[in-house]
């Protein structure tokens, strides 16, 4: 099979782990076998560079390039990821209009040398109409840009304005009329293109569920949908975009092909984003808004392309596209691993020089400092002991003859050391000084003896002031006195029956509870048998306090306490939709308005096709109940 590209916005990079089939291994390189993707463009990864870990972008066999947020934290992301045994990026860059610099450098793209920047890249007056400042909107994470001998694909995650103010859409304009001039001016410069991604935006009412629905709501007519500012641009860019009116200045040429489309030209219900919150998607009622475009002239290079809404793990699915292993370029037939990798690394299909071990772009994230295998300090190296300065300067005059040239490679040995890094440093010096701190106080290396615990004894003590031993040594419980109990135990002997037996058992735990009691009861309680039973009738008599009734009573009134607050404290059973009977779901109001926090009930079941509530059908149905109207019975349907 020929190269194979995939886009995905994957709502967050470690979201898809939570579903199948990519929960069974949870990593990055299952996942991108299972999509058989040898370049995978990722959006809306919602991290931050400190976020990223070892399994994000060491992923073996593979390289990849990330554009993450500057400032904002859990927001947008674009990430690209290659497979290095398949293709070999030879320039990459973060941004679109090519002011960021790139790591280790502060020469921003566009400054570059020809050879070493990919060009197309807006003039300074371009950028000061945009109305947004540059460095703004390539800080957000939006677009990552690789060029391969063959093309240049752009990964990008387009603004969507979800707040709906002006600066977000003057920001969403910008972004678009940005990525418009640059692709054209890469065309320009003889280039394919590949745009690959969320593009929050549709090409037309084919590819939006319940588009005339909202035509009609929102009183705007064809002409009017397909011609709003950023879906005017799209069209523009596509070679069978519908354009109203007379293109505008410096669009008068198509540049892209959108493939997908191209393939199922006719196909209702391609859409690639749904709405989770609301379950829009089993009844696929969404949007396409993930799109594959690459230039015209890449058409006979691809095989197939389609969506992949049966794979889960995010509120949009994947869109792939399969390229030839032979293409043709000028007329001539060229096999694509060829025009995918830097020169000389394929000829006529077959790999002539092996992987590098070592990233050859600055941009790859497989070089950051925090990811770089050969700047990591093994775990061996921690703990192993620095030798001392006296031990390196022994070493060193050992190994070195007494003339002249001896001489002078000690001194520079001794250089070198001079000039190690201030921790080594820091750390010999710590090493001689406890040293000295250790012979001093052994006193010229005698060893020094330690007083047993055991034979230490306490000194002025004062008044009720215990010792450490005190604090270990277990406390030794209370006994009772003699005559304490053998009056209890007498008292027991004597009782002949089992009732007044156990009341003396009783009196018999009492007694042992502390000195005071034990010895009052011992002159107060003589073993005689009238005493022990006449206690006994005392303690019936106590028991019997409250008869039967009085008893029922408090239990049928707790009984009913209990109830009552049962009833005020439990919710609300859950009302049946009419449709279905069956158990609704409990929304909140979100809308702007007097209602705005209310509860209310619906029909559980996702929306149809249709987009609308229906009834006799399994798709939800017309119930709507306030949760203020709800009384855990009957409740109006509104």
């Amino acid at each position: 099979m020929g190269l194979r590209i995939t886009t995905w916005n994957v709502n967050g990079i470690r979201n898809p782990f939570g579903y199948q089939p990519w929960s069974s291994k949870r990593t990055f390189d299952a996942m991108f076998e299972i999509l058989e993707a040898d370049i995978v463009v990722m959006q809306e990864l919602k991290i931050q560079r400190k976020d990223l870990k070892d399994d994000m972008v060491l992923v073996p066999g593979w390289d990849c390039f990330f554009s993450l947020p500057k400032h904002k934290k859990g927001y947008s992301g674009v990430g690209i990821y290659i497979r290095q045994a398949v293709c070999q990026p030879i320039r990459a860059e973060e941004g679109l209009l090519g002011v960021l610099c790139p790591p280790g450098s502060s020469t921003p793209y566009r400054e570059l040398p020809a050879d070493d920047s990919i060009g197309g890249y807006l003039s300074y007056s371009e950028m000061a109409d945009l109305g947004v400042d540059p460095a703004v909107l390539d800080a957000e994470g939006r677009c990552v840009v690789l060029e391969f001998p063959a093309f240049v694909i752009f990964g990008v995650y387009c603004p969507a304005n979800t707040r709906g103010d002006d600066a977000g859409t003057m920001f969403r304009h910008a972004f678009w009329e940005a990525l418009d001039k640059r692709i054209r001016k890469l065309d320009a410069m003889g280039k394919r293109i590949i745009l690959a991604g969320d593009l929050n935006n549709a090409v037309c009412e084919l590819d939006i569920a319940g588009s005339e629905e909202d035509k009609r709501k929102e009183g705007i007519s064809h002409e009017e949908f397909i011609s709003t500012p950023r879906r005017r641009i799209l069209n523009q860019l596509l070679d069978d975009g519908e354009v109203i009116g007379a293109r505008d200045k410096g669009r008068e040429k198509s540049v892209l092909w959108d493939v997908c489309r191209a393939f199922h030209p006719k196909r209702q219900g391609m859409y690639t984003h749904w709405d989770t919150k609301k379950n829009m998607r089993p009844g696929n009622f969404g949007s396409r808004i993930d799109y594959l475009l690459m230039s015209i002239s890449m058409k006979s290079w691809i095989t197939d392309s389609n969506i992949q809404e049966g794979l889960l793990g995010s509120d949009h699915c994947p869109v792939y596209a399969v390229m030839n292993d032979i293409v043709t370029v000028d007329g001539s037939k060229i096999y694509l691993k060829d025009m995918i990798n830097p020169p000389g690394v394929f000829k006529e299909g077959e790999r002539l020089k092996d992987i590098p071990e070592k990233p050859t772009l600055a941009f790859s994230a497989r070089l950051l400092p925090e990811f770089d295998v050969s700047q990591r300090q093994s775990i061996k190296d921690m703990f192993t002991r620095q030798p001392s300065i006296s031990q390196k300067l022994n070493t060193t005059s050992s190994s070195n003859s007494p003339d002249a040239s001896a001489s002078k490679s000690t001194g520079s040995s001794m250089q070198v050391m001079m000039n190690s890094s201030s921790t080594a440093q820091s750390l010999q010096k710590a090493d001689l000084m406890k040293r000295k701190t250790s012979d001093s106080d052994s006193g010229g290396g005698k060893t020094k003896r330690f007083k047993s615990i055991a034979s230490t004894t306490p000194a002025h003590l004062g008044k009720g002031q215990g010792t450490l031993r005190s604090f270990f040594t277990p406390k030794a419980s209370f006994q009772p006195s003699t005559s304490a109990a053998s009056a209890a135990s007498a008292a027991v002997i004597d009782s002949s029956s089992d009732h007044v037996s156990s009341i003396a058992d009783a009196r018999m735990k009492q007694l042992t509870s502390d000195k005071t009691a034990a010895a009052k009861v011992s002159e107060e309680a003589p073993p005689t048998r009238i005493d022990a039973s006449k206690d006994a009738r005392d303690s019936d008599i106590a028991i019997q306090v409250a008869d039967d009734t009085q008893l029922s009573d408090i239990v049928e009134k707790r009984a009913k306490s209990s109830e009552q607050w049962g009833m005020l404290m439990r919710k609300p059973s859950i009302p049946l939709c009419e449709g279905h009977e069956e158990p609704c779901k409990s929304l909140q109001t979100k809308k702007k308005g007097v209602n705005c926090g209310r509860m209310f009930y619906i029909c559980a079941r996702p929306l149809g096709p249709s987009g609308e509530k229906e009834k006799n059908t399994q798709w939800r149905c017309g119930t709507f109940i306030w949760a203020s109207d709800w009384q855990g019975g009957a409740g109006n349907s509104r």
